[in-house]
């Protein structure tokens, strides 16, 4: 009766052995696939322990305690992010023994069940690698803070309630946060420098502020304290915090428990940097404007085994690497608000100099609208001074136009900028509006009546002028419905008869085998958005109806991408939808740059030129035609290419 019994435990036991082997197998596979790691049959004094490494929660001390069972340990090597180890015995037989006694152990890491999968290798890559260097402008400093300064800020922060007037705190969805000073807005990363929170920072801070300035860390006392609290597994993606709204140094104090935060520069390095409790993180220069730092969101960091409560660079060297369990993290970030623009340099990374994120094609007229009003109507509120000062000369098919017209004609100039053309004909009744309040001042100073109106709803009596004039306007209205609307709204005001000439800029800078002056590079020549004056073009006679209901209308944008690209001064264009920059900078009369300086010249001004960025819709050939065509009792009378412009003369026929 006993040996049945026997012999059942036996096959048992059998059937636990096979599934450890074929267990052993398929890992085996896997390491040499993934990790270029190649096991082997006959025994040895080196092993792997598979499932047994910091990637999947097992730390050095529970994984060292288990080998140490197998005999000697030599060394023991765990590679950061990796989830199998090297083991190195003291002997073979130590090695045989840990391979018969250990593989398949089963361990309880981290609250779940690990089971150790232990393969003989030939040899163990002992490499290690150097320890890399911090960023530059970066330092920990530990013990910063006493525990009784920890406890009192920490006490500083009631999370439980707040006055809004005073302090800002916000549920995100990663951490909590509380703002004193000024308020941090996530939507736009950045502060309201005009709207200061009348709390100002809590009193508990100005040991440590002061002890931050005698020290020389900080030069001025910051004036804006951004409060983050970490559960456990909780961390915030990788950024640079924005330059515009803060100076350069950038201070945070690690209470509660230590972390690990995550440094990269934009050509791929990286840098894993361990913050420990009461330590303060300064980040100045390269390290605060240039490298993004994040911290990833998990419950245990990998840190170096031999200084566990130190801090300093996590080196990638295996044999002093394990694991630490994050508790609840409060920083006290302190920043000082920047009061001009940022001047710093590294262009590529700074929001003062290089654009903010494009925006994308409105699909809707209220997208529409907030387009134009960003990246038109400010636009040119801002620019108006020197927008004026590069427009002198009427262009020359624009002025016989205007002189055209018999004596006592009425004429509305739609969009007329500073005025440049409502006194070139003194024997006409002139009227100009413009979206600027800027620009129409101007005209005012000079002389003429101008007042201030939107292109699309204009408060003239319909049927009342003999002409109007669009130059440079409509390509500024960033949908086709809109673009149309203002055709109709010139057509509205003219008497029957009437005349409209409009002026888009053209996507075909080149055109009868003559480029447009705009994409010259002749430096001394100024050019202006609607060229120099001189014609490349054969007219042509179109004098017909136009008929709406029997017209193909030609796409006039296909939009393949969302976002609007930017565009590159002086360069034919890519795209229909763009936007084009202008750069403005300091100097004798606004010393001020024209929209079609080109790029390089741009990289070369003075650190206090601002950027700004204008939407434009470049026509397509005979698009401004059809477009035209589309409004009711109209005549295209005239089409014509003019330095980089579609033309069209328009009459109204009843």
């Amino acid at each position: 009766m006993e040996a049945p019994v026997e012999n059942v435990r036996r096959e048992k036991k059998s059937k636990k052995e096979l599934k450890v082997e074929r267990r052993e197998r398929k890992t085996q596979q896997t390491l040499l696939r993934h990790a270029g790691l190649s096991t082997t049959q006959k025994p040895s004094q080196n092993l792997v322990v598979s499932n047994g490494g910091l990637g999947n929660g097992v730390s050095r001390e529970l994984l060292l305690e288990v080998l140490k069972e197998g005999g000697a340990v030599k060394s023991l090597l765990m590679p950061p992010n990796k989830p199998y180890a090297y083991v190195t015995y003291a002997s073979v037989e130590d090695g045989q023994s840990a391979h018969r006694l250990l593989n398949g152990r089963v361990l309880r890491s981290q609250g779940q069940e690990v089971t150790l999968y232990i393969s003989y290798v030939e040899k163990v890559d002992s490499e290690v690698s150097g320890v890399s260097p911090l960023p530059s402008g970066l330092s920990v400093l530990e013990e910063f803070i006493s525990v009784e300064e920890e406890a009192l800020l920490l006490q500083a922060v009631d999370w439980t309630s707040h006055t809004e007037e005073l302090t800002v705190q916000k549920e995100l969805k990663n951490r909590r946060v509380k703002h004193y000073g000024y308020e941090f807005r996530y939507d736009n990363n950045n502060v309201d420098k005009d709207k200061p929170l009348p709390g100002g920072l809590p009193p508990e801070c100005g040991a440590v502020l002061q002890k931050c300035l005698s020290e020389g860390h900080i030069s001025v006392l910051p004036d804006q304290l951004t409060v983050n609290q970490y559960q456990s597994g909780q961390g915030i993606p990788p950024h640079v915090d924005t330059h515009s709204p803060f100076e350069d140094t950038i201070l945070s104090l690690s209470l509660g428990a230590k972390t690990v935060m995550d440094f990269r520069h934009p050509d791929g390095r990286s840098v894993a940097v361990v913050l420990p409790r009461r330590s303060l993180l300064v980040m100045k220069g390269e390290s605060r404007y240039l490298w993004t730092h994040g911290i990833t969101p998990r419950k245990f960091d990998v840190v170096p085994a031999s200084d566990a409560e130190g801090s300093g660079v996590v080196t990638s060297d295996p044999s002093n690497l394990t694991l630490s369990r994050r508790g609840m993290r409060t920083s006290f970030t302190f920043r000082k608000i920047r009061h001009a623009p940022c001047n710093c340099v590294y262009p590529s990374m700074c929001d003062s100099q290089r654009p903010p994120s494009p925006p994308s094609l409105p699909v809707a007229d209220s997208d529409a609208c907030r387009l134009e009003t960003q990246y038109v109507h400010h636009v040119y509120e801002e620019i108006s001074a020197h927008f004026s000062s590069t427009r002198h000369a009427p262009w020359p098919k624009v002025r016989d136009f205007l002189l055209s017209l018999r004596p006592g004609d009425m004429l509305a100039d739609i969009g007329c900028g500073n005025g440049k053309y409502l006194g070139i004909n003194p024997q006409i009744v002139t009227v100009g509006c413009d979206r600027s309040v800027n620009l129409v001042g101007i005209c005012a100073e000079r002389g003429f009546q101008a007042f201030v109106s939107d292109a699309l709803n204009i408060p003239l009596r319909s049927s009342s002028f003999d002409a109007c004039i669009s130059i440079a306007v409509i390509h500024h209205f960033s949908t086709k419905e809109r673009r149309l609307a203002a055709v109709e709204e010139l057509v509205r005001l003219l008497k029957v008869g009437g005349r409209a000439l409009i002026y888009v800029w053209a996507k075909e800078q080149e055109y009868n085998k003559q480029k447009s002056k705009y994409l010259k590079t002749n430096k001394n020549q100024e050019n202006t958005e609607e060229g120099s004056g001189s014609e490349e073009r054969k007219p042509v006679q179109e004098n017909r109806e136009c008929n709406v209901s029997g017209l193909e209308e030609q796409p006039a944008e296909k939009v393949s991408e969302t976002k609007l690209s930017v565009h590159t001064n002086r360069t034919v264009f890519a795209s229909q939808d763009l936007l084009v920059p202008w750069h403005l900078k300091g100097g004798k009369n606004g010393g001020v740059e024209t929209a079609c300086e080109s790029e390089d010249r741009a990289a070369a001004t003075s650190r206090q030129d601002r950027v700004f960025h204008r939407y434009y819709h470049v026509f397509q050939h005979r698009e401004l035609e059809e477009l035209c065509c589309l409004v009711k009792n109209v005549k295209v009378r005239e089409s014509y290419h003019d330095q980089g412009n579609w033309c069209v003369v328009l009459e109204k026929t009843q």
